[in-house]
């Protein structure tokens, strides 16, 4: 196998692999990735068994076709340092030995052979859905932030994609939860026939979001019983799902909430990380004392002092006294669009919807904190 192609080309592959990879991988074929030359592409293929990533090269002079699998962490470490633009002479000398040569440069990198490779059946009989490649980057950013980490409900470690109806039209609806926050953002499509409803993983999740800011092909995806198929251009990513059934979310979303607070979410985001400087941790949380005219906002942490802010705010209400914790706050009031973030409050204890003017198809809820 000989092949000769330009670094930054392959580099970009072997950058969106590093988030697919494991580092520490018991069987040692999962930290390679399998490097196949077949009918003047080079095909870049790498996985964790859970996720397969595949992309195509086309800019690539074929010497001589053949496979092999290779460090994918030493092979990217080793382009990364190779000045930009230079041509990469591979060549396959033994069964586990690959030559790699560039400029002043000379690697023998180690290999493992193909065979040990997993192979995977790639069934998708499913009608293929095309979506816009910036606003579905936009819903898994708003709902990505509260994936739950909780390992002991599985089923909360991802984004639920399922259709939903309104006003006579259809959304592809994605919901996550940790149980203290929820995030939702929908956006429109044509109906599709048998689109059965799904969980994305974590991991799934936030390698899409690196390829959906950096690709803009067309989006298109494809679901099978148990897996789902993400196509960009020459790149596929082919991902389990989660098993197991979402809780049904709805039944959170308080809907007669009707103290309405308005506050500039620019001021709100810089009051909140400025009053939690004084805490170490991040876990003390932060106070809102909300009046018709402005927003008191503290934290009092028993290990390194207090901070206090003021800043001003509309209130249709009398004064209400509710704390959160500071960084769900901010990660959702980071995601608001809107120059004004609009929390449609209840009480001191009831969950608390965020929503954002701007975007009338994302909503968020926060459970309040016991201080």
């Amino acid at each position: 196998m000989q092949f000769i192609v330009k670094r930054d080309i392959l580099l970009k592959s072997l950058n969106f692999v590093q988030g697919i990879v494991e580092k520490k991988n018991t069987l040692p074929i999962l930290s390679n990735v399998l490097l196949q030359l077949k009918n003047n592409k080079l095909s870049i293929v790498a996985t964790d068994l859970d996720i397969v990533f595949y992309d195509e090269i086309s800019e690539v002079k074929v010497l001589n076709e053949g496979s092999t699998t290779t460090s994918a962490a030493i092979l990217y470490d080793i382009l990364r340092k190779i000045s930009s633009n230079s041509e990469l002479k591979f060549d396959l000398k033994t069964q586990n030995k690959l030559s790699l040569k560039s400029e002043n440069s000379d690697f023998n990198l180690l290999c493992l052979p193909t065979d040990n490779f997993p192979t995977f059946s790639d069934e998708f009989e499913n009608q293929e859905i095309e979506l816009n490649n910036n606003k579905f980057l936009k819903l898994l950013n708003k709902t990505k932030i509260a994936i739950s980490n909780d390992d002991t409900r599985h089923y909360l470690n991802g984004i639920y994609l399922h259709m939903t109806e309104g006003h006579g039209r259809s959304f592809l609806t994605g919901v996550a939860t940790d149980s203290h926050r929820l995030s939702s953002s929908s956006l429109e499509i044509e109906k599709p026939k048998n689109f059965s409803s799904l969980i994305l993983p974590r991991k799934t999740v936030f390698q899409l979001c690196t390829l959906l800011a950096e690709i803009n092909e067309k989006l298109k995806f494809q679901i099978s019983e148990n897996k789902i198929k993400f196509t960009l251009g020459n790149i596929k990513l082919i991902s389990k799902v989660i098993d197991g059934k979402f809780p049904d979310y709805k039944k959170v979303v308080p809907i007669d909430n009707d103290k309405i607070l308005t506050v500039l979410t620019k001021d709100f985001i810089n009051s909140i990380e400025r009053v939690t400087s004084v805490s170490l941790d991040r876990k003390e949380g932060v106070k809102l004392v909300i009046n018709k005219e402005n927003v008191q906002l503290s934290v009092n942490s028993a290990n390194s002092g207090d901070g206090n802010e003021v800043i001003s705010a509309k209130f249709n209400s009398g004064n209400v006294n509710i704390s959160f914790n500071s960084k769900y706050l901010i990660d959702i009031a980071s995601e608001i669009e809107d120059k004004n973030l609009k929390m449609n409050l209840k009480d001191s204890v009831s969950p608390v919807l965020v929503e954002d003017q701007s975007d009338k198809n994302s909503y968020f809820v926060i459970m309040p904190m016991k201080i």
